[in-house]
C-alpha cells in the first residue's frame, strides 16, 4: 500500500472550520486503512495540545502519542482548501497533510513534507493543482 494515492486526496474543499478540516483530514485515512476511527479523536486532542500550523498555508494534522496502537499503516492525506480555512489566530491554511506513522515512519515522513512545502513555489503548486496528479507529482519529487 503506498503512503499517497489519487484516493487519499481531496481537492477544492470548502471547510468552515478547523475541527472539520481535521476530521475531513483524518477520515480519508480512516477509510483507507490506515487508521482506526478512533485516531482522528487523537488529532483532535493533539490540535489542542499544540497547532499543527506549520506556516505558509500548510497544517499537518496528526495524532498524539497516544494515538500510535491506532495506526495500522504508514499513510498521508491532503486535503486542498484554495479558500482556505482558519485555524486560529490568524493562521489560514489552504493546504493540510494529514499522517500517520507506523513505528518511526511519521520522523521520514515529516522531513520529506517539510522538504517539498519549504518552497513557496511548491505550496503555490498544491494551492492550485486541478488534479490529484499534480499533487502526488510535487511530493514524488523529493523521493
Amino acid at each position: 500500500m503506498s503512503i499517497l494515492s489519487k484516493e487519499n486526496i481531496l481537492l477544492n474543499q470548502q471547510i468552515s472550520s478547523k475541527t472539520e478540516a481535521i476530521k475531513m483530514t483524518g477520515k480519508i485515512l480512516v477509510d483507507k486503512g490506515y487508521v482506526k476511527e478512533d485516531y482522528i479523536e487523537e488529532m483532535l486532542k493533539r490540535e489542542e495540545i499544540a497547532s499543527t500550523y506549520m506556516g505558509n498555508y500548510i497544517a499537518i494534522p496528526h495524532g498524539t502519542e497516544n494515538a500510535k496502537s491506532s495506526v495500522l499503516e504508514s499513510g498521508l492525506s491532503v486535503v486542498q482548501v484554495p479558500e482556505g480555512v482558519d485555524f486560529g489566530g490568524g493562521n489560514i491554511v489552504k493546504i493540510l497533510i494529514g499522517i500517520a506513522g507506523k513505528n518511526n515512519e511519521h520522523l521520514d515522513i515529516l522531513s520529506k513534507i517539510a522538504i517539498v512545502c519549504s518552497e513557496e513555489e511548491n505550496v503555490e503548486k498544491l494551492v492550485q493543482a486541478n488534479l490529484e496528479d499534480e499533487i502526488l507529482q510535487i511530493f514524488n519529487e523529493v523521493n
